[in-house]
This record gives C-alpha cells, structure tokens and sequence, in this order.
C-alpha cells in the first residue's frame, strides 16, 4: 500500500476515533451455550431457532446443494427459488415476486432499474440507507420529505415537472419503529401520478392479518406498485424480494444489475423460508406473543420513566441523546448479560443517540423483567453520579 493510502485510512480512522463513533464488531456465542440476552437482533418471530426452519434448511441442502452455482438467469434459478417466488406473491396479494440475495440489493436493484436522471425520486427523510444509496446510483433527481410528513410530500410533488415521479418510503421505520402512513402516500402518489415504492423490510411477518406486513394485501399493486420485503428479519432466514404485477418484475429481470450480475440464493436458504413462511401464515400466535411482549415492556417501561418513542412494532428506541451516555449504558447491559443495538450518528441525526431495543416472541416475561432491572439500574447509577458530581 502506498504512503498516500496509508495516509488516508489512518486519517479516517482518526477522525472516526476522536468523535468516539468507531465501530467494532462483537462475536456473539453461535450456541445455545451462551446465556446472553438478544434484545439487538431482528428475529422478532424467533424462527431463527425454530428446528423445523433449520431441519428444512438441511433438507434443502441435501436436495439442491450447498449453493446456486450461478446467477438466476444462468443456471441458479431452481424449482425452489421459483415455489418461494409463487409462495411471497400469493402472501403479498401480488401478481408476481422476485427472490434477491440481500434487501440492501433489492432496494439497489429496484432503483437503478426504474429511475434515470429523467426521473424525480422523493423519499422519506428516515429511509434506510440502501434507499438513499439507491437513488444515488439511479442519477435521478431525488428530493427527501420530512419524516411522516403528507404536506411537504404534496409540496414537493406539486413543484415538480419530471413525468416518471417515484414516491419511496420505508414501511416500519428501522431506527424509530414507527410505521409509515401508507394511506397518505397511496393518495398523494395517486394525484400526482407517481408510482410508488415501500420497503417492508421490519413490517413483513410482524404487521397485518396475515403477517404480510403494513401493506401485504390491504393494498394493491395499482395503490403500491413496488412492494420490497426481507427475509432475514421475521422470517428468520435470509435474503429479500419485489413484489410486484408481471410486467414490474419482468423489468427488474432485464435491467436490475444486482439481481442479474450476482449468484442466486443458496437453495437451502429458500427451503427454510418456504418454511417459515408456512408457520407465519399458519401459527399467528407467534404475533400475539409478540404483541403481548411488546405491550408488557412498553407498560413497565414508561412505569419507569424510561424516554422510550412511541412505537408500537418490536423496535423500541430508548432516546438517550448523548452518544457517550448511549455507549455507557449499552456496556453496563453487555456486563449484565443483556445485548442492545448502541445507535448513533450518523446513523441517526445528532442528539438522538440511542439504544435500540428490539422485542421478539421468544422473549419469556422474565427475560423482559431481567431487560428491565438492568435499565432501572443504569438510570439508578446515574443519577447517583449526577448527585454526587
């Protein structure tokens, strides 16, 4: 590596130190051996551990193999990639669905596929990252509204003479747990003859009747033409799709460059999901219990006086403000044997450092109540600092 390289990475990473916003990785027990408390992952149902996920994981392997082997439009595209493509349209209430490796790659894929510098994308100002990074690969205009904000979308929209618009939000906000209002985008698309794009990724599984997330079949393709889910999250797997009508998907096909220049998905991944899938839509107690764990901690929470945002969802943030705070009370749960998600900026704006606390069905009530006395705790020896300082 050169000296100027060199120069530069230790910069950075300098730069990243002294603001105290380095990251490092923690290796997490891959066992039943260990007994910490996860309140940082996604797996809300709890189907990561649920043996008929996995036994239908090793089913998949011993039929299909380790690996695709190819792209999708080579050779990688299996009788099952196209049962579990079949299985999330019928899900969904869409005409057709398209399997990809990672959400983050569908939500590339999707947005360079359909928006040029012809084309005005306007997002949510709280949208994931790969939304963002998505229309800037696209070279299209792309103007952000305020967060939930139906007015300055219509502002927006109305001062806008572009004829192809794309109106793109999260479905459940990732770092807040509040859910879009999908009503209000539906109708402002529809007046100004935008189309538009939802990414469920933390709603699919966890929202809606059936599990199929905040827009799943109560609206449809024509009120939400691009609906992308995740696979990773509720259905305890991996991966993503598009959800869409035919010609939608048949585009993606031709012109998406992260779905066709990749490997498919491992067929066994796709197994597992068919299988999970089977017991989202089979199994809604999964969603009460989750409902239920949700309830009980936001209830003693606020007891509490814990600074919890109002989220209905499994992601409940603790807004702490200060990130040096956020950092010593996620290290006092880690001692505690409890892991939470430490966020700050920029993954968040500055101020609203916070630990993002993530609830699943297979949290028991004494884990929650174990979650609780060590929140109560770190409040407890802080303000005792703060008496004594």
């Amino acid at each position: 590596m050169s000296e100027a390289w060199r120069q530069r990475l230790a910069d950075a990473r300098a730069d990243r130190q002294q603001a105290q916003r380095w990251r490092s990785r923690q290796v997490v027990a891959s066992d039943s051996s260990s007994s910490a408390l996860d309140f940082a992952g996604n797996d809300y149902l709890g189907l990561t551990q649920d043996p008929r996920v996995f036994e239908a994981q090793a089913e998949g392997a011993r039929r299909f193999g380790a690996g695709a082997g190819a792209s999708h439009l080579v050779s990688g595209h299996l009788e099952i990639h196209d049962a579990l493509e079949e299985a999330l349209a019928r899900w969904t209430g869409r005409e057709r669905a398209l399997l990809f490796s990672t959400g983050y790659m569908a939500n590339l894929g999707v947005l360079q596929a359909l928006a040029d510098r012809h084309t005005a994308i306007f997002q949510d100002r709280l949208n994931h990252a790969s939304l963002i990074d998505g229309a800037v690969l696209s070279g299209a205009r792309s103007r952000r509204f305020h967060h939930r904000d139906a007015i300055d979308l219509e502002s927006l929209l109305a001062r806008s003479e572009c004829a192809h618009k794309l109106v793109v939000s999260d479905g459940v906000f990732s770092m807040d747990g509040d859910v879009a209002d999908i009503a209000s985008l539906v109708a402002s698309a529809h007046r100004h003859h935008a189309w538009l794009m939802i990414d469920d990724a933390h709603g699919v599984g966890v929202l809606g009747d059936n599990g199929s997330g905040c827009v799943g079949s109560t609206w449809n393709s024509t009120e939400v033409p691009i609906l992308v889910g995740t696979l990773g999250k509720a259905l305890g797997t991996a991966g993503a799709f598009v959800a869409g009508d035919a010609e939608l998907i048949e585009h993606l096909i031709q012109f998406s460059r992260s779905y066709i220049y990749t490997t498919a998905q491992p067929p066994a991944i796709a197994a597992a999901t068919l299988k999970a899938l089977e017991i989202v839509q089979g199994e809604p107690g999964h969603r009460v219990q989750l409902n239920a764990n949700i309830a009980y901690f936001r209830r003693e929470a606020l007891l509490l006086g814990l600074p919890l945002n109002d989220s209905a969802t499994p992601i409940q943030p603790l807004i702490l403000g200060d990130e040096i705070r956020t950092l010593s009370w996620a290290a006092q749960l880690q001692q505690r044997g409890i892991h939470v998600g430490a966020i700050r900026p920029p993954t968040v704006p500055s101020g609203e450092a916070r630990l993002r606390i993530t609830l699943s069905a297979g949290h028991t009530r004494d884990h929650i109540d174990q979650l609780l006395a060590a929140l109560t705790t770190c409040q407890r020896e802080e303000s005792l600092c703060l008496t004594h300082a």
